[in-house]
């Protein structure tokens, strides 16, 4: 059966990254960015780090930000940083699987509610100083 949960911080896991930061802290740091750059463009948040498991050992998929438009659409946000773009960037890290596992997690999500609004997945990608919010970025394949 599927289990959701918030969670309010994320363990501080993975190797040292540039400044000494762990993988998790410059992901944490990415998603703060993102947050504060989606609220200056009108988005209200609605959760953070929404988490399906699809059993005690099994992930099923996270949703980084969820957050609101004026018009009431729903907005899944994933949020991917990287340092540098020699291996693509970070918006080519969503790959066709983890589009996947965010899918499911929103699907967790939208059976809490009564009436499901207008939604779709966005990224936001975090390239060294740059950001990149990409409306849209993918979709469910309906």
């Amino acid at each position: 059966m599927f289990k959701g949960r918030q969670d309010q911080g994320r363990q501080n896991q993975g190797s040292q990254g540039q400044g000494g930061k762990t993988a998790g802290q410059n992901g944490s740091a990415a998603e703060l960015l993102a947050l504060a750059h989606l609220q200056q463009q009108g988005l209200r948040l609605v959760q953070r780090n929404y988490r399906v498991a699809l059993g005690p050992h099994a992930r099923g998929g996270e949703i980084d930000l969820v957050m609101q438009e004026a018009d009431g659409t729903l907005v899944f946000v994933e949020v991917r940083a990287r340092r540098a773009r020699s291996q693509g960037g970070a918006a080519a890290s969503v790959t066709p699987s983890k589009q996947r596992s965010l899918v499911l997690a929103a699907q967790h999500y939208l059976l809490q509610r009564q009436v499901v609004p207008p939604c779709r997945f966005d990224v936001v990608a975090v390239d060294g100083e740059r950001l990149q919010w990409l409306r849209a970025a993918f979709s469910t394949g309906d």
